[in-house]
């Protein structure tokens, strides 16, 4: 009953809370001119944040490899 609960709760979490942005733009869109560089607000945040997640992981990499402890046995 409780693995229940947590995947009744994860799925509210998804469809009430989560998915708002893009319910808004899908009914607007239909009513009102947007286009395409509005429409994708979202995705270049997520591109934004990926690309600063790579970058550290690279400036992270390079500290390791310098120091001569990566690939480590």
């Amino acid at each position: 009953m409780i693995a229940n609960n947590i995947f009744r709760w994860i799925g509210s979490l998804f469809t009430d809370l989560l998915f708002v942005p893009f319910n808004v733009l899908r009914k607007n869109v239909a009513t009102a001119d947007f286009g395409w560089w509005v429409s994708n607000v979202i995705n270049w945040g997520f591109l934004f944040i990926l690309l600063l997640l790579f970058g550290y992981w690279m400036k992270e990499s390079r500290k390791f490899q310098q120091e001569g402890t990566e690939d480590r046995s």
